[in-house]
């Protein structure tokens, strides 16, 4: 992955974007290729947060593999880095993607909610983006200009696929908040609260199996149309761990004592045998 500088950036026809609200569309002039730049958060309390994500890109690119998931992942064109009032920004070129799986469950006329902001479909159609441009050069978006470094855009919808094309394959996107390594310490941002694993709940150390909840937990939805655990929130609206946690135990049973005794904090709801607290 090469690096770019601010003045090649420059070279680069700038026109806004709706995909996910999170990037301008890029095109070069000389390929018309476009591309989606996506720019991180920069916060002071966390000033290595802002390349988390370019780092995750790194280690994928070192990987070298031949699965078949491998293509799979957004691609990551190039990166560079700016600087703001706040801090340092890390600048993502990326794969342009069509829509969140979720905007394409919701073409169906039956009302469902899912958590799918990491999951975007590719595009089949290429001419979309060409036409997407040309509509925003002729008719740009509606904007409003907060202050002198600020302006908020209205989205922009792609039009349906055509010429026989349909809506491509799902794309695991935005790895923000993804780890490197075996085992991780747990935190409050790890997973959605509605695909969040035992270990994450009650703050254990984690690895990949968490991930494969998430998995489990997402096709669950995906077939049947409703959350698996669903009823997890209290009448303010915030996650509650031990309804959660009940559901879990009357769909799946007890947990393991060896499970139970990996973290102090499981003392809130069951013993020391596993058994879900009265």
């Amino acid at each position: 992955m090469s690096r770019s500088s601010v003045g090649d950036f420059l070279n680069f026809t700038l026109s806004f974007s709706p995909l996910r609200n999170e990037a301008p569309q890029l095109t070069e002039p000389r390929s018309q290729k476009h591309v989606v730049l996506k720019v991180s958060t920069s916060l002071q309390k966390f000033p290595t947060a802002t390349d988390r994500e370019y780092k995750i890109y790194e280690r994928l690119a070192k990987v070298n593999s031949t699965h078949p998931g491998q293509s799979l992942i957004r691609e990551l064109y190039d990166s560079f880095e700016l600087k703001g009032r706040a801090g340092k920004h890390r600048c993502l070129v990326l794969q342009p993607m069509h829509m969140t799986l979720l905007e394409m469950m919701r073409l169906n006329p039956r009302p469902f909610d899912l958590k799918t902001d990491n999951l975007m479909l590719s595009l089949e159609d290429d001419t979309m983006l060409a036409d997407f441009t040309k509509e925003e050069i002729d008719h740009p978006s509606p904007r409003k200009q907060v202050s002198e470094s600020r302006t908020i855009y209205q989205s922009r919808r792609f039009r349906r696929p055509t010429r026989g094309k349909g809506y491509g394959l799902p794309i695991l996107c935005d790895f923000g908040e993804a780890r490197i390594g075996q085992r991780q310490e747990s935190g409050p941002f790890v997973q959605p609260h509605i695909y969040r694993a035992p270990e994450i709940i009650f703050e254990m150390t984690w690895g990949s199996p968490v991930d494969i909840w998430n998995l489990g937990a997402l096709i669950w939805d995906l077939f049947e149309g409703t959350h698996l655990f669903g009823d997890i929130f209290d009448s303010r609206g915030g996650h509650d761990p031990f309804k959660h946690l009940a559901l879990m135990v009357a769909l799946i049973g007890p947990p393991p004592t060896e499970f139970v005794q990996r973290s102090e904090t499981t003392d809130q709801c069951f013993d020391r045998n596993g058994r879900l607290l009265p």
